[in-house]
């Protein structure tokens, strides 16, 4: 034991099954947990949507709110969250000497916008005329600004007050994992003694949806668990709106303003293995080896995004350790890209703060676990790159 070691001491989430820590582990505790489904909106592609969400209850000015985007007032709307959760939110001192670490995509395209220049380019040759004159009508500049990815940290500095050192990590699934290695790497080395880190992800928004069927990722068809999609129509993806984040604070700090902590964060390693050279399943087999697992059964909290190839070497690695107790959430929750591994973290340290492991998911295709979890491995293995593992122990 250290003074520098990392524990968690707030959860923020925001998914289908609701907002916060509790209506989380009510959610996911109970056997026979149903998934919360969209599948008319963007069929035939289904999608686990955002709950009904009164944004001023973390977001007090309607001006702030009506200049963010979604996924930006989601972002911050589950920073308030953990903020709230680790009894911080509204300390001035603990809130200017806290920082931050997030990982986020790019910002959500105007739509209308979009579809006018195509409908626009089909019946006029002179397409570098017309691109001027929307740029000069349409495009505007605040317009490019408001897709900056690192206005979600702003956006939290601005309404949070959240205001020492801040960093944004592009790049889906790895985004989430580097945030989350970087945030307790810093608190480990002294350089930080509390940090707010997480992302956030809206996929109601057809050009979200996009980003993954450029590449043929999306699910086709009736819905079905992460574990099941294999030969299914389509690419294997339930993409889902929601957002995580931790507070992470070095033991010392936490024990000194006296709040108790849900867990403490143990290794967390990363990988990007080339894939097009079928070096998938060694890179999983060298992060297993570099988590350090512990002997006996171990739950694991699988990101799984339900992609056809990774989510196939990631059960496939899974399997070859009978002791490892796979729950892909993402059955229940979908694909929330940068949010997708701070989720699992902050559902791996519920498991190991309530004593409890979660139900299967997939009762077809995980298997049962009655041992008292005081360990918890969380996992993302990428849809298209990047890998990566924490283990959380009881604090």
């Amino acid at each position: 034991m250290s003074l520098n070691d990392v524990v968690i001491t707030g959860i923020g989430l925001v998914s289908c099954l609701g907002e916060g820590p509790d209506a989380h582990w009510r959610a996911l505790s109970a056997p026979g947990a149903a998934p919360v489904l969209d599948a008319e909106r963007f069929a035939p592609y289904t999608v686990h949507p955002l709950p009904e969400i009164d944004w001023n209850l973390q977001i007090a000015k309607r001006g702030d709110q009506r200049q963010m985007e979604t996924w930006q007032r989601l972002g911050t709307y589950a920073a308030g969250l953990a903020l709230d959760d680790a009894g911080i939110k509204g300390d001035e001192a603990l809130c200017a000497t806290m920082d931050m670490v997030v990982a986020a995509g790019g910002g959500e395209r105007d739509v209308a916008v979009d579809s006018a220049i195509l409908e626009a380019s089909t019946g006029r040759p002179d397409f570098d005329v017309l691109l001027n004159e929307k740029l000069t009508t349409e495009l505007r500049p605040t317009l490019f600004l408001a897709q900056l990815s690192n206005l979600l940290a702003g956006n939290i500095s601005i309404v949070h007050k959240v205001t020492g050192s801040s960093r944004t990590f592009m790049g889906e699934e790895g985004a989430g994992v580097a945030a989350v290695d970087i945030a307790a790497a810093r608190i480990r080395s002294g350089q930080s003694t509390h940090m707010l880190v997480g992302g956030a992800f809206q996929t109601e928004h057809p050009d979200m949806l996009l980003g993954y069927e450029l590449a043929g990722y999306l699910h086709r068809g009736p819905w079905k668990p992460v574990w099941q999609r294999q030969g299914a129509e389509g690419g294997g993806v339930v993409s889902g709106s929601g957002g995580a984040f931790l507070v992470l604070e070095s033991r010392e700090h936490a024990e000194k303003r006296g709040h108790k902590a849900y867990a403490e964060l143990g290794p967390v390693v990363s990988g990007r293995a080339r894939r097009t050279r079928g070096e998938l399943a060694s890179a999983i087999d060298t992060l297993f080896e570099a988590a350090k697992l512990p002997d006996g059964k171990l739950l694991t909290l699988s990101a799984a995004s339900g992609g056809h190839a990774a989510t196939r070497a990631e059960k496939a690695a899974l399997d070859a350790r009978p002791d490892l107790a796979a729950r892909a959430f993402g059955t229940l929750t979908g694909h929330m890209k940068e949010a997708q591994f701070p989720f699992a973290v902050a559902l791996a340290a519920l498991a190991v703060s309530n004593g409890a492991p979660y139900p299967p998911f997939d009762p077809a295709n995980e298997t049962a676990m009655d041992e008292k979890p005081r360990e918890a491995l969380a996992t993302a293995i990428g849809y298209h790159q990047f890998e990566g593992m924490a283990l959380v122990r009881a604090a």
